[in-house]
């Protein structure tokens, strides 16, 4: 009869997924060496693993060892990253789908991850491949290393996998759902391409609707996640209404894939299923549009006009421009988001940055949220924006 590791965050009753030790090479030779890189490093199979059942939801940490890569026998500061995946031909391909947690650990002899993020990794790959399909009691998980040199400027140095081991039965567990504070969305043309998990905003006392603004070039793509590292997917969206006409389709690895080049606001709109253990994903694609409001720009209605938008660039490393001011006033500036009011989308600038609006703003920037969110326009002065990097300024 198997018995389940069921991990209290209680001290006393902490039992981390360990696995046996080994010695790590100590050589006292300086010189460094990548000539063993294809050779990789070894990460042990957990003695108790084919008889027992794991359950990270409850676990504080995943504890693993391994020996350490060979660097020409120097003991080099190594960062050591987990993978995951559910499928078993991760153990001898892999291309094959799976995540890497977030976290890193150190020592060799010690590599302390946090279990939550395994636990978030088996749902979110299971998801993702049966997303109509119930979580399975137990399943089998697969976990390789990712190493790397650590303390250096390059991020790929002594880049270098360990094989994978299996665990034969693993109980993951679904939490209830909530919603986040912001989405991340990367992609091809993203700040750094494929890198940079860039945070997008809630409509303001919206509960569960983003928004965030993205160029994609013909044929380029991007990804979606509720935290950083978290790729959901095309087809963890249930719906997808392309009012700007992109030519949304599925690209690689569930990626969101675009047809037609241009600027485009995603409006992301959520609602947690009856038994709170899913999120229904709506996502409309707008055509970018982005307004100067009030009495900046000499306007007494306070609502989106076509003659105060300001102008596009070509591409994501170029500024946004708006018409010039017309009065010394305080900047309202806001991104025209479907039938939402300009100030459930409104943002200023604090220190270079753009910062969205997160509370009441009704008195003015400067009245509610202080002076340094407050920006002064004069007559003649413009704004530029660059919503590739979200750096703005005024002048």
């Amino acid at each position: 009869m198997k018995k389940i590791f069921k991990f209290m965050l209680l001290p006393a009753l902490v039992l981390p997924l360990l696995f046996t030790s080994c010695d790590e090479d100590r050589d006292s030779n300086p010189t460094l060496d990548l000539s063993h890189l294809a050779e990789g490093f070894v990460l042990n199979t957990p003695a108790l693993a084919e008889n027992n059942t794991y359950d990270p939801y409850y676990a504080k940490n995943l504890v693993l060892t391994c020996s350490q890569p060979n660097y020409g026998g120097v003991p080099y500061p190594v960062k050591y990253y987990a993978q995951v995946s559910i499928n078993p031909a991760f153990v001898s391909d892999p291309t094959v789908t799976h995540k890497e947690l977030a976290t890193y650990a150190e020592n060799p002899s010690s590599l302390d991850f946090d279990a939550y993020e395994v636990n978030k990794a088996i749902v979110s790959l299971f998801r993702a491949a049966n997303p109509d399909a119930n979580l399975p009691d137990e399943m089998p998980v697969y976990i390789r290393l990712r190493a790397v040199i650590g303390g250096t400027l390059n991020q790929t140095l002594g880049e270098t996998y360990s094989n994978v081991i299996t665990l034969p039965s693993v109980k993951a567990t679904i939490p209830d759902a909530k919603f986040t504070e912001n989405l991340f969305l990367i992609g091809s043309s993203i700040q750094t391409p494929w890198e940079s998990w860039k945070p997008i905003p809630q409509v303001f006392d919206k509960k569960g609707e983003y928004y965030g603004i993205i160029y994609v070039p013909a044929g380029g793509e991007f990804n979606w996640g509720t935290e950083i590292n978290d790729k959901l997917g095309i087809n963890q969206i249930k719906e997808i209404n392309d009012v700007a006409g992109a030519g949304i389709t599925a690209g690689d690895d569930q990626n969101l894939k675009v047809a037609n080049a241009g600027w485009y606001t995603l409006h992301f709109m959520g609602e947690i299923s009856k038994d709170k253990k899913n999120i229904n994903w709506t996502l409309t694609v707008y055509k970018t549009q982005v307004c100067l409001i009030g009495a900046c720009i000499g306007q007494t209605n306070w609502k989106f006009a076509d003659e105060n938008a300001l102008t596009a660039p070509d591409d994501p490393s170029g500024d946004w421009v708006s018409p010039a001011f017309t009065a010394g006033s305080e900047l309202r500036v806001a991104v025209k988001v479907g039938d939402n009011d300009w100030w459930r989308t409104e943002f200023t600038i604090l220190k270079g940055d753009v910062f969205w609006r997160k509370q009441s703003v009704d008195k003015g920037w400067k009245v509610d949220v202080g002076s340094d969110y407050s920006v002064s326009t004069n007559p003649g002065q413009k704004l530029y924006v660059n919503f590739d990097t979200n750096k703005a300024e005024v002048k």
